[in-house]
């Protein structure tokens, strides 16, 4: 099969190093693509968000399936564009990706369809918004509605902190036309679990959780970050629900994921006129009443691609099952028979489907960021990238470039991936690390800690 990935971060590199670990025989192009990409397949030159040449590209390589991996392409309408040339492509329109490019869209979704998630408002003024943070109490969340690169959520530990936030956003346009709306929203309690439904609109299939780290650095301190690191398996526990790696299709944490969240959010988008392909991004807070919708995105998380991949055992293939969701006929082709189940259960699906899902070990991701991250990264610091030695661990490229003189160079905020497969999440995390501190470039930030969460769970 012939695919093109759009995009050219470490979530693309993942993806692409997926396609040809699962099937030598694929044949990637990306664009605009990466160093780490480039190994794999053909990198062209083309931005993510040029869909016209982007849509020729497509035509004149006969791709058989094109597979988004940034958001932004899918505000833009990729999915529209392609599918008014015929052509097959991974993910939501315009309209269903709103599901995550407006956060005002998807509450007030959740709140009329009954999907559990915090209390929340939307504002445009500066003074409803601090009145509506005053009425909830500290600690009080403040999110731009729109899209802000991961870093538009804001944790107001006092009401002090809430209006400077507000005031950032709205008045001083911090996240720009991302902040024209803010969410001001109950604050939560519980983990975090992110969980991502591949789906063809009607039927989905839920994939292993997992657990990343917002927080730049070590023990979830300072500002928060597009993500510094994640892991799988995560074991989790709240009131009356649990959650495990190697999860049976009855377990009640997913079962319930799927039913409350997952389910009712397809049969609400579709209401609308929006109905999604593609992958849905559910993330969660597992709170003692059960779990609660954070946020949605409309595509793979990052880093938590980077962790999953490699040890994400898929049958069919993740490709295949793309390619299928991208179909007209979706998962009711006929290339599978029987009920949608996965060892982190549950789908809703056609009868005559049957998938199935693991994981074939446990996984570490340690992000290595630039200077300056997340504020202004600096770029253009040459990198010295020691060959691998250990068969469990990949380096999966996000913010490289190769310079005039062909050196590999930092070229974006979070630069490269570490992510170590192992028996258990300790060996993980400690050959993650071992790695990542191997990496040299000017500048370089990492955390010590990934999976320090689950690390302790495990120790209890």
């Amino acid at each position: 099969m012939r695919v093109l990935i759009v995009g050219g971060g470490g979530r693309e590199h993942a993806l692409a190093w997926k396609f040809k670990h699962d099937d030598p025989e694929t044949e990637v192009i990306a664009a605009p693509g990466n160093p780490g990409i480039a190994e794999l397949g053909e990198c062209v030159s083309i931005s993510a968000t040029d869909l016209e040449s982007l849509a020729r590209l497509a035509t004149d390589r006969s791709v058989d399936l094109t597979v988004v991996g940034p958001e932004a392409p899918l505000a833009a309408g990729i999915v529209d564009r392609f599918r008014a040339d015929g052509l097959a492509i991974f993910g939501p329109t315009r309209a269903a990706a709103e599901i995550e490019t407006s956060k005002a869209f998807a509450k007030r979704l959740m709140l009329e369809d009954g999907i559990p998630t915090a209390r929340a408002e939307v504002h445009t003024n500066v003074a409803s918004a601090r009145a509506c943070a005053h009425r909830l109490g500290a600690p009080v969340v403040i999110k731009a509605s729109g899209l802000a690169a991961g870093k538009g959520v804001i944790v107001c530990q006092t009401l002090d902190e809430a209006d400077r936030a507000i005031d950032d956003i709205l008045a001083g346009n911090r996240f720009g036309d991302a902040g024209a709306e803010v969410l001001v929203e109950e604050f939560m309690t519980g983990e975090e679990l992110s969980v991502f439904a591949l789906t063809d609109g009607q039927s989905f299939l839920l994939l292993p959780g997992l657990q990343d780290h917002k927080r730049l650095h070590d023990k979830d301190m300072g500002p928060n970050t597009g993500g510094m690191g994640a892991y799988v398996p995560v074991t989790l526990a709240s009131t009356d629900h649990s959650v495990s790696g190697a999860a049976d299709p009855s377990d009640s944490l997913y079962v319930a994921i799927a039913e409350q969240v997952i389910h009712p959010t397809l049969r609400g988008l579709a209401r609308r006129g929006r109905p999604f392909t593609g992958l849905l991004y559910a993330g969660l807070m597992l709170t003692a009443d059960g779990p609660k919708v954070v946020e949605f995105n409309c595509r793979f998380g990052d880093p938590e691609t980077q962790a999953l991949m490699p040890v994400l055992d898929l049958k069919p293939s993740l490709l295949e099952l793309m390619r299928l969701a991208a179909s007209d006929r979706g998962f009711a082709g006929p290339v599978v028979t029987g009920l949608i189940r996965s060892a982190a259960p549950v789908g809703v699906g056609p009868d005559g489907f049957d998938a199935h899902v693991s994981l074939s070990g446990a996984c570490v991701t340690t992000v290595l960021a630039a200077e300056n991250y997340p504020d202004k990264p600096r770029t253009g610091d040459p990198i010295d990238l020691p060959p691998i030695a250990d068969d469990g661990v990949v380096v999966f490229h996000a913010g490289t470039a190769r310079d005039s003189e062909h050196r590999l160079v930092t070229a974006g905020g979070r630069v490269l991936a570490v992510s170590a497969v192992a028996p258990d999440i300790e060996t993980a995390q400690q050959h993650s690390l071992a790695f990542a501190r191997r990496i040299h470039f000017p500048g370089c930030q990492l955390r010590t800690d990934i999976a320090w969460r689950e690390i302790a769970r495990r120790g209890r």
